[in-house]
C-alpha cells in the first residue's frame, strides 16, 4: 500500500509542469538600502525565482511580475520598509496579480537606470533577488566635496571684495555657481581632471592681471589635502559578527565618522584637510567602486577601515595592510585578503555589469611607488595605534587586497581590533576606545603628509 502510495506521488511530481514547481518558492525576507548614488531592494526567498520586468518613464516606475509565487506576510512588509528619505523610490506597491504571479511595483522619485539581477545562496543568505535602482543624474563628488569645504570656511571680513579669479577655489565655484546640485537633477561635471587643483598653491599671477600693465603680487590658496575614508562592508554585507551581536559595518562606521571630523578640523603645514567617506550610512558598496570614488574625488590617501574576526576567541590586536603586487607576506594576511574579497559575494555584485569588470581590469596596475608610500603611511600607523591599544603584529603585513588596488593613491587597510574576541569586541563598542583610536588614525595622517607633502595638482585653466 505504501509503495503504490509513493509510486503515484511520483507521477504526480511528473505531471507538473515548471510553473506548478516554481511555486514552492516562499518569500523569506525583505530589505531595503537606500543610498546617495542608488537605492536596492532585496527579495530573498528559499528558491530561485522567475520574473519579468518593465520600466515605465514617465512617470518612473519599475514594474516587476514575480512568478510562481503566492504573496506573503514578508513580500508585504515591503511597503512599509521604504523611508520618507529615500532619495529614489518614491514607494512600493504589491498584490496577486494572478494565479502564482505577484506584481510589485516600485515607485520613483527620479529617474533611474535598473539593474535587476539573481544571487545563489551565500553565507547566511539564501537566493536573493536584487534591484539596483541607479540615478541617471548624479552630482561630481568632487565639486560637492569643495562646496562643503566652503561652508565650513569663516565668513569673508566685513567690507571685503567678492571671490575673484585670483583665487583658483573661488574659480572652479564661480563655474558651478549657477548650476544646480541635488538628486533629479543634470550636474554632470564639466570639470577638467585634475579639478582638485582648484585647491592648490600657484605661484604664478595669470589669474586675474587686473588693470592693463600692471601685474598685481601672486597670491597662495591652500591645496585641498583629501583622504578617502572607506567603512567596510555596509548593507547586505554585515562584515564579522561578534560574540555579543555587534556587526563590523557599524562599528567602522562609527569609527569613520569620528576620523572624519577631525580630519575636516585639521590641517597640515597651513594646508586645509577634507574627508571623503564611500559610504556614510548603511549601505553596501562594491569593493571596486570603493577605489573608484577615491579615484573620482583625486584623493591622496584611502584608508579603509575594518575589524578583524578569526575561528577563535583568543586572537587580538591591530593591524595594518598594504597591498602585494607578488605573495602575501604571511598565511595570516592571505586569509585575511581572501576573506575581505569576498565582500562583493555577500553584498551583492552584478557580475554581469560591464563597467565593473573593465574598472577591475584598470586597477589591477598596482604600482611599485603607491606601494612604498603606502607601507610608509602603514608604519606610521602602527606607531600611533600602540599608543592606545594592543597590536597583533608590529609591521605592515601584504597580500592582495582588492580595495587596495588603486595605482595613484596610497592606500592600506585598518583592522581596528577583533571583533571574535569578547574583550575586543567591548572595546569597539566603547565611545571612549574609539575616541582614541580616531585620534591615533588623526596623528598619523598629520605625521605622514608632514613628511611626505602631497604632490601639486595641475592648475585649473
Amino acid at each position: 500500500m505504501k509503495r503504490r502510495q509513493v509510486i503515484q506521488s511520483g507521477a504526480v511530481v511528473l505531471l507538473l509542469g515548471a510553473q506548478h514547481l516554481a511555486r514552492a518558492a516562499t518569500i523569506v525576507a525583505v530589505r531595503v538600502w537606500p543610498a546617495p548614488e542608488y537605492s536596492r531592494v532585496t527579495i530573498e526567498s528559499d528558491a530561485q525565482l522567475t520574473y519579468t520586468q518593465n520600466f515605465i518613464p514617465n512617470p518612473p516606475r519599475l514594474a516587476v511580475d514575480l512568478q510562481g509565487i503566492q504573496l506573503n506576510t514578508a513580500l508585504k512588509e515591503l511597503v512599509a520598509k521604504v523611508g520618507p528619505t529615500d532619495p529614489m523610490i518614491q514607494g512600493i506597491r504589491v498584490g496577486q496579480f494572478g494565479p502564482g504571479v505577484v506584481r510589485l511595483v516600485v515607485d520613483l522619485k527620479q529617474s533611474v537606470a535598473p539593474q535587476v539581477f539573481s544571487l545563489t545562496p551565500v553565507a547566511a543568505y539564501r537566493h536573493r533577488l536584487v534591484f539596483d535602482l541607479y540615478a541617471t543624474n548624479t552630482v561630481d563628488p568632487l565639486e560637492a566635496l569643495i562646496a562643503e569645504r566652503l561652508k565650513s570656511s569663516p565668513p569673508a571680513p566685513t567690507g571685503s571684495k567678492p571671490v575673484t579669479p585670483t583665487d583658483p577655489l573661488g574659480e572652479l565655484i564661480a563655474r558651478h555657481a549657477e548650476k544646480p546640485t541635488g538628486p533629479g537633477l543634470d550636474t554632470a561635471p564639466s570639470q577638467p581632471k585634475n579639478a582638485a587643483e582648484s585647491i592648490a598653491t600657484t605661484q604664478d599671477n595669470t589669474w586675474d592681471r587686473g588693470p592693463k600693465g600692471v601685474n598685481p603680487a601672486p597670491r597662495a590658496t591652500d591645496r585641498l589635502i583629501i583622504v578617502a575614508l572607506d567603512p567596510g562592508h555596509g548593507g547586505e554585507d554585515p562584515g564579522a559578527i561578534g560574540p555579543g551581536g555587534t556587526r563590523e559595518k557599524d562599528v567602522v562606521l562609527r569609527l569613520a565618522l569620528k576620523l572624519r571630523e577631525r580630519i575636516n578640523a585639521g590641517q597640515v603645514n597651513g594646508q586645509a584637510l577634507r574627508a571623503f567617506l564611500t559610504r556614510d550610512s548603511d549601505f553596501f558598496v562594491p569593493l571596486h567602486v570603493r577605489v573608484d570614488k577615491a579615484r573620482r574625488v583625486q584623493a591622496d590617501l584611502f584608508i579603509s577601515l575594518h575589524a578583524d574576526a578569526f575561528f577563535t576567541p583568543r586572537p587580538q590586536g591591530a593591524s595594518v595592510f598594504a597591498l602585494s603586487q607578488g605573495g602575501a607576506t604571511s598565511t595570516a594576511a592571505r586569509w585575511m585578503a581572501d576573506k575581505e574579497n569576498k565582500a562583493d559575494l555577500i553584498g551583492g555584485l552584478n557580475i554581469k555589469a560591464k563597467d565593473a569588470q573593465v574598472t577591475r581590469a584598470l586597477l589591477d596596475m598596482s604600482t611599485t611607488a603607491q606601494i612604498k608610500d603606502s607601507l610608509r603611511l602603514g608604519t606610521t600607523m602602527l606607531g600611533e595605534i600602540k599608543r592606545v591599544g594592543r597590536l597583533h603584529k608590529p609591521q605592515v603585513e601584504q597580500a592582495s587586497f582588492a580595495v587596495l588596488k588603486a595605482p595613484d593613491i596610497p592606500s592600506v587597510l585598518v583592522e581596528a581590533a577583533f571583533i571574535s574576541n569578547p574583550d575586543e569586541e567591548a572595546k569597539l563598542n566603547d565611545n571612549d576606545y574609539l575616541n582614541k583610536l580616531a585620534d591615533a588614525l588623526m596623528r598619523s595622517i598629520e605625521r605622514y603628509f608632514a613628511k611626505n607633502p602631497p604632490l601639486a595638482r595641475s592648475r585649473l585653466v
